[in-house]
Parts: C-alpha cells; sequence; structure tokens
C-alpha cells in the first residue's frame, strides 16, 4: 500500500518496547512491514529490561522514545500558547473523567505532558494512521496525536485495559476510526459494560504465532515434563499449579514442572514450592529467549496455564503463550477464563478446567500425561486450530485491510462530532 511517491506509514503507540512479554506485537509489527507498511513505533517508556527478543531488536531503529522534561518544557508551552483552549479542555477533561482515580488521573497527564513533547517528532513523520496496543494510555496517547495532527487513529483492546483499567474507553471508542479487540469475549464485554456501540465500532484480530515458525513436532517429548510460560503475576494462576503438583506426588505422579516468566510473584510462589516439598519437582527458570522457549516447547509433554480471575476482575485476554504450544502439538490445559475457550475448545483441541481449583487442574493435567490416543488427536486439531484462526500473518492482514478506507471514515467522523471532536468532553 502507497501514498503517492511513499509507502502508507503507521505510527503504532505502545507502554514500552521492547516488552519481553508483548511479542504479539512485535510479530504484527514485522507481518505489516511485509505488506509494504511503514512501521514506527512510540514507545512511552524507555527500555528496562536486560533480556530482548532477537526480533524486537530487529526493530529498535524504529522506535521513538520520550524525551526529556527539558526538551518537553518549551514545546509544551508551545502548544498551551498557540491552542490554549484545545490543550485546557483536554486537560479538563481528563480531570472530569478521572477525578476519582487520582493515580489513573496523574499518568494520564503525564501522558498529555510527554505527546506534546514528542509531537514535533512525529508531525515530522508525517504519519497516515496511529494504532496503539492497549487501551489504556498507549490509545489515551494516540486520541491526543490524532486530534492535534488531523490524523486518524485505532486502538487494539487486550485484557486488564478494559477488565481493570477501561478510563477513557466510551470515549476512545467514540472518536476512533476503528477499535480492535483480540477475542469475542472482549467484544461482548464491551458491548455490556461500556458501550452498546461497541458490537459495531469494534474488530476482531486476534493475536496470533506463526505455523512456520512454531514447527507441528507431537513425538520425541519427555515423558512428564510439565511446561508452563507467562508473566509470574496472580492473573496467570501458577500458585495453582504449584498446588497441583503436590496433589500428583500424594497421586504417584511421575513429572518435573517447569515455569518460564519472571514477575512480582515469583518469590511468593518460591516459597510455595519449598513448603511443598517441591523443590526437587518444580522450577522457576525466569525470563528466557524465544529460542529457548521453543526448544522448551518441543520437549514437554503438557503445557499448563491456569489462567484465574482476580479479587479486582483482572484476567487475561488469550494467550499468545497457549497458541505457541498448540502449534508444536503441545498437549494444553487452561481455565474457562475470559477468551480462552475460544482457542481451548475442551475435550476438542485441549483440556479446560474451573479457574482456581487446584484438585481439577491436577485430574486434566493427569489426563493429558497419562492418555496418549486422546493426547494426539487433541494435539492434531489444536494445530489446525492455530492455522485456521490464529495464524499471524491471516490476522495481521485482517488490520492492514482496515486501513484504507479509514481516512474517509475520520473525516466523516470528525464532522459528525462537530466542534466537540475537536478535544476530550
Amino acid at each position: 500500500m502507497s501514498y503517492g511517491q511513499r509507502p502508507m506509514r503507521v505510527i503504532y503507540f505502545v507502554s514500552l518496547f521492547p516488552c519481553w512479554s508483548e511479542t504479539f506485537i512485535v510479530r504484527e509489527v514485522h507481518e505489516l512491514i511485509g505488506f509494504g507498511v511503514d512501521v514506527r513505533i512510540v514507545s512511552l517508556k524507555h527500555p528496562s529490561e536486560k533480556l530482548v527478543q532477537s526480533d524486537a531488536l530487529a526493530l529498535i531503529d524504529r522506535v521513538i522514545y520520550p524525551v526529556s522534561w527539558w526538551t518537553a518544557f518549551p514545546r509544551v508551552v508551545q502548544q498551551l500558547r498557540l491552542h490554549p483552549l484545545r490543550e485546557s479542555r483536554d486537560l479538563l477533561g481528563l480531570v472530569r473523567q478521572l477525578i476519582w482515580r487520582p493515580a489513573e488521573l496523574a499518568k494520564s497527564v503525564a501522558v498529555w505532558w510527554r505527546t506534546l513533547g514528542l509531537l514535533p517528532v512525529v508531525k515530522s513523520l508525517a504519519p497516515d494512521h496511529l494504532h496503539a496496543h492497549w487501551a489504556t494510555f498507549p490509545s489515551t496517547a494516540a486520541m491526543l496525536t490524532s486530534t492535534r495532527l488531523e490524523v486518524p487513529f485505532s486502538f487494539t483492546a487486550h485484557a486488564h485495559d478494559i477488565f481493570l483499567h477501561d478510563h477513557l474507553l466510551a470515549e476512545k471508542m467514540r472518536r476512533a476510526a476503528f477499535g480492535i479487540t483480540i477475542s469475542e469475549f472482549n467484544r461482548q464485554y464491551l458491548s455490556d459494560k461500556v458501550s452498546s456501540r461497541a458490537r459495531q465500532c469494534m474488530r476482531i484480530v486476534h493475536c496470533g504465532v506463526s505455523p512456520a515458525a512454531f514447527a507441528y513436532e507431537p513425538e520425541g517429548r519427555r515423558a512428564g515434563f510439565i511446561l508452563a510460560v507467562g508473566r509470574l503475576d496472580e492473573i496467570k494462576g501458577f500458585i495453582h499449579l504449584i498446588d497441583a503438583c503436590s496433589l500428583l506426588v500424594e497421586r504417584g505422579v511421575a513429572f518435573e514442572c517447569d515455569i518460564i516468566g519472571e514477575g512480582p510473584l515469583r518469590a511468593a510462589l518460591q516459597r510455595r514450592i519449598d513448603s511443598s516439598g517441591l523443590t526437587a519437582r518444580v522450577r522457576l527458570l525466569g525470563a528466557l529467549s524465544q529460542e529457548e522457549v521453543r526448544r522448551n516447547l518441543s520437549q514437554a509433554s503438557v503445557f499448563v496455564l491456569p489462567s484465574v480471575v482476580t479479587a479486582r476482575g483482572d484476567r487475561d485476554g488469550i494467550p499468545v503463550a497457549l497458541m505457541e504450544a498448540m502449534a508444536v502439538g503441545l498437549p494444553v490445559v487452561s481455565t474457562r477464563v475470559s477468551g480462552i475457550p475460544e482457542l481451548v475448545v475442551d475435550g476438542v483441541t485441549g483440556l479446560l478446567t474451573e479457574p482456581g481449583n487446584s484438585s481439577d487442574l491436577a485430574d486434566a493435567v493427569a489426563r493429558a500425561l497419562t492418555e496418549p490416543e486422546a493426547v494426539a488427536v487433541r494435539a492434531l486439531d489444536a494445530r489446525r486450530k492455530i492455522v485456521q484462526d490464529f495464524d499471524v500473518a491471516k490476522e495481521a492482514r485482517k488490520l492492514y485491510e482496515l486501513l484504507p478506507w479509514q481516512q474517509l471514515h475520520f473525516k466523516a467522523t470528525a464532522e459528525a462530532l462537530g466542534p466537540a471532536g475537536k478535544g476530550l468532553s
């Protein structure tokens, strides 16, 4: 796709780039580049992670990071001087909508500051479209930039950004050229909880994996090897996997379990492993490279991701880690949370249990380890499911095909909104 003599230019807004747990964004960007789109990335925070995946590293030259406070200051002052009504209206809009959420208000004002600080850089790139991953602060930045440059924006909503932090979401759905979410569950949730317009304005584009990059390898696996991959936080439910491992020991099941990932619950999980006497059987491996993750996927006997819904309502979307396991022919066990049943169809492409039920989880893992014929059938069906519905190239194509018509839609939306469309309401 080209505009005149150059390819269409899309700027992605994300909270942090690179980010170990957001490989799905990296894959989507690579696919769009392959379609001929010139993609640049605005990261609202400077990089902080030590481990950088090779495919993310290949995009580093395309990333724009926030300017310093001193650099941003005169740019913000200039915008306030040139557009006092617009900037005042946006700031007052943030205060009005987030007054009872002081932490989110403070972060949103910081995003406004960083957006104005980066405005000359973004403007110089002459983007044709802006797209944000996560409906929180990245989409706030995209929406504010959209108003100032008169360039349409869109966003992808995933999980915590709608279940836990839904600030300004109705406004973003109203103003965006289009919105995307990653599951039918999410779209229905948005329709029920945020705006009835969700079913009309939100498209479904799955996160995905490349079937070619995750070759189907159902044979030659290590007997009894349980694998889990994910950030070590509450929504992943790894505490229940450890408890299920205790039950497997009591039942005399031979196994070993490795958990790949890093996060705030690492110390708590290690204490549970130690207190349960599982030190010789369950290991926390920390964050590993994508190549190391693939090697473990090729060796494991079963993949387990026991996602839960927290007391605050936070939960997973459709974890990409499950897709990677299913793509290589690894039997999966997960839970009936959010959009997971759209990927893991119980008894067909994997096994599902009730979230937070360690006994249920132990039963399902034991089945996956001791029913080779049924497991082989489910593994093949799981691979087919990935190829059909979660191939990143096919899913990125859906986003790509949304881009050509949004220019006219944006103009029509702006005209329909009238003067109120020039800032936050």
